[in-house]
């Protein structure tokens, strides 16, 4: 699994989304500015777990073509140990609306010798529909621009989290499979997510939290399926990702939530 997916583990926990574009706005139920997220990342290594970094999310408010907006940031990054290995300083960026349709998106990523930045823009024609403006370079050599129209909704990693932040899984069933479509940078790609129901997850400073667990699995050309990530989201009006399982192709990970701020809404979730 790519770091990509790695990221959008720690952003994106569960919603579906409409295909008629005029419900892409949202009333926001969930974020507000001045939230800040902290994650401790591990990687399983020869039978033992080690500290291999950290993730930090903020949600601020910003001016955007003169519009008062959302600006998500997400800062990842391996600690000295691993760099020997795998080096990875990541920024993401993103700007939606304050109904959360989102504006403008950028990755700028060192993941070991290769440095990629990916920058995504969404103008709307008014006519239902909306032109998505993609392009990636890696090594400072711009690849191929990408432009398509879509008459859905699409998102990125970030705005993908906080459209999904405001939905509610009340109704999910078991193994309810849920699609959806997001900008990469390079192209639009179609996920899915199973919901696998609740359970308590004890936290490292012995917090317990009532969770909704969800996987993020691929389908080889077979239709064979293959789980990528196992994660636990808070089971309250926050709807937080506190755990997440990583299955790599080198290995496993895990990340944990370690320091929350600013949260909307009191953590109803804690059991004890």
């Amino acid at each position: 699994m790519n770091s990509n997916k790695i990221l959008f583990t720690l952003l994106f926990f569960f919603g579906s989304l409409s295909s008629v574009f005029a419900q892409c706005g949202i009333k926001n139920e969930a974020i507000q500015a001045g939230e800040v997220l902290n994650y401790e990342l591990k990687f399983n290594w020869k039978f033992i777990w080690v500290n291999a970094g950290w993730a930090k999310m903020t949600i601020s408010e910003t001016q955007y073509k003169g519009e008062k907006c959302f600006k998500a940031d997400l800062l990842s990054y391996t600690n000295k140990k691993v760099d020997r290995f795998f080096k990875m300083r990541d920024t993401l960026t993103a700007i939606t609306s304050m109904q959360i349709v989102p504006y403008y998106y950028r990755k700028a990523a060192a993941e070991g010798k290769n440095y990629y930045v990916d920058n995504v823009r969404y103008e709307y024609l008014g006519d239902g529909r909306v032109q998505i403006d993609q392009n990636r370079s890696k090594n400072h050599t711009e690849k191929k621009r990408n432009i398509e129209v879509s008459s859905t909704c699409v998102y990125d990693m970030l705005s993908m989290l906080l459209r999904a932040r405001s939905f509610s899984a009340e109704n999910y069933k078991v193994g309810e499979k849920i699609s959806f479509s997001m900008a990469t940078g390079k192209e639009i790609e179609g996920q899915t997510l199973i919901y696998r129901g609740k359970k308590n997850y004890q936290a490292e400073n012995d917090v317990t939290y009532r969770c909704l667990v969800f996987s993020l699995v691929e389908y080889n050309k077979k239709g064979k399926e293959k789980e990528i990530i196992t994660f636990y989201v808070t089971d309250d009006k926050n709807h937080l990702p506190v755990r997440l399982d990583l299955f790599l192709n080198f290995g496993s990970a895990k990340a944990f939530l370690y320091e929350i701020k600013g949260n909307r809404h009191p953590l109803t979730s804690i059991v004890k």
